[in-house]
């Protein structure tokens, strides 16, 4: 069984409670899941699988924790490891920028060697603009807690058996 490890940053606590909750649905425990602000590059070197979540601040920002702990990703040789990407964004109150904290980690980590996973179709989300959509697809999950919470649950259930299908178990 691959080793899954689930990185996050958040300010709010809506994208660490949507990290705990893909690793309930994983079957995960609390020593799978990690804080970026306190996370150490050993973490992710132990894993085979990394899913990596950032909500989305001001115009189209990572989460601050984030540009300590997205170099320390760079400078790693993360071929043959999967990454899948998740996120939280305000489609309503930023719908030029929804969710391109995905999109910045996605962009960032091409280099490294990873494969990436996950993607969804973006077309049962209602936003303007995006730099985490190519092709139609948001490069990851893609989360609205403020205008489609009530979408949530059902959102990472699927993409947890897409994620299934797509090489993580």
């Amino acid at each position: 069984m691959k080793k899954i490890g689930i990185f996050y940053g958040s300010s709010g606590g809506t994208t660490e409670g949507v990290a705990k909750t893909i690793a309930g649905k994983l079957g995960l425990g609390a020593a799978d899941v990690h804080d970026v602000a306190k996370a150490k590059v050993e973490d992710v070197a132990a894993c085979d699988v990394l899913v990596l979540g950032s909500s989305t601040w001001g115009a189209g920002d990572l989460q601050d924790d984030w540009y300590d702990f997205l170099p320390k990703l760079q400078s790693l040789d993360l071929s043959g490891k999967l990454v899948a990407l998740f996120g939280c964004g305000d489609s309503s109150s930023f719908s030029d920028t929804f969710c391109d904290a995905i999109g910045t980690l996605h962009d960032d980590l091409k280099a490294t060697g990873c494969k990436f996973i996950g993607a969804v179709d973006a077309s049962s989300y209602t936003y303007d603009d995006s730099t985490a959509v190519s092709d139609g697809q948001f490069v990851g999950l893609a989360l609205d807690e403020v205008n489609e919470g009530d979408k949530t649950d059902d959102r990472i259930t699927a993409w947890v058996q897409q994620l299934k299908g797509e090489g993580l178990e």
